[in-house]
């Protein structure tokens, strides 16, 4: 350095500087070299390589579906029939695809059974339950999902239960705390054994509002034909209606020494004999009015099918 610098000052520092950048040149090919054989390297094995399988295309915005499928229904595209039991009677039931969320359904529920002779406080008694109601519904699938909310009318509802008694002539019965007696012929010319008949009805709002909620699709929104949805809920029917005819003579006495027609507004047997009636049937509706609801729980079998040829998807 020193034999460099034996001039003048400018050429020194000159040569210092020529020195300085031929070392940094120096340096920086030796430290790239590695990184470019390892380029070099890595692209020897990816041209020896066998070839890879493309990387899959990112997934794409579907509707969520509990049964995948390859098809999009198109509205009123797919029907389905079927049936269930429930407290309406036996229900034959048809469903309609409106779209991804959305059915209509349409019921038709019958149901008869008669208890035969059944003796209630020495009365001997015949009861049918008589059944028979049209419904519709609509059916909403929130997010696409199998749970289900519906709500609906009964219609054309005749539910009942009827009754009637032929009162066996000296047959004792109590109503409403008071003891009564059939006439007896024999004993009180004219009279004729007591019978009587009584409906309660559950139709009181005609057509009632239905809620009800349950889990399954009516129609499968898949290949699938068969379905088992369930549904709990409940009809707005109104407090049930309770009525009372009775016909014959009652006696106040074993003896029937004080029997009168029961329709002899002014005999004053017939008028407390009505009058234990009329107490009774009131204390009966009263009862009956906590009742505002009746209630809805079924489950299904239904089997669906195409009516328009669904389209695939893209």
């Amino acid at each position: 350095m020193n034999h460099l610098c034996a001039g003048t000052f400018y050429p020194c520092l000159l040569a210092i500087l020529t020195l300085a950048s031929s070392a940094v040149s120096l340096r920086g090919q030796s430290l790239a070299s590695p990184a470019a054989d390892a380029d070099a390297s890595a692209a020897s094995l990816s041209s020896n390589a066998p070839g890879l399988p493309p990387a899959p295309e990112p997934a794409t915005d579907r509707p969520v579906e509990p049964y995948p499928t390859n098809f999009y229904y198109l509205p009123y595209s797919r029907i389905g029939i079927g049936a269930d039991v429930s407290p309406l009677g036996i229900g034959i039931k048809g469903a309609l695809l409106l779209n991804t969320v959305f059915d209509a359904r349409l019921m038709q529920n019958l149901f008869t059974y008669t208890s035969g002779r059944i003796e209630i406080s020495n009365v001997n008694i015949n009861a049918t339950l008589h059944l028979r109601s049209t419904a519709a519904a609509f059916d909403w699938y929130p997010f696409r999902s199998v749970w289900r909310f519906s709500v609906g009318a009964l219609f054309l509802n005749s539910n009942q239960v009827s009754a009637s008694t032929r009162i066996a002539s000296g047959t004792s019965f109590k109503l409403n705390g008071e003891t009564f007696y059939s006439a007896n012929p024999s004993l009180v010319p004219g009279a004729v054994p007591l019978t009587g008949s009584g409906v309660i009805g559950v139709h009181t709002h005609n057509p009632a509002l239905t809620l009800s909620g349950g889990f399954g699709r009516f129609i499968p929104r898949s290949d699938r034909h068969w379905s088992f949805p369930s549904e709990f809920g409940v009809a707005f029917t109104g407090p049930p209606t309770a009525n009372l005819s009775v016909a014959g003579w009652a006696c106040l006495d074993k003896a029937q020494t004080q029997c009168s027609n029961v329709g002899d507004a002014s005999n004053p047997v017939a008028i407390q004999f009505n009058n234990a009636v009329q107490t009774r049937l009131a204390k009966l509706r009263t009862s009956l009015s906590d009742v505002q609801v009746y209630p809805l729980f079924s489950y299904s079998a239904v089997y669906s099918f195409n009516i328009r040829q669904p389209r695939a998807r893209k």
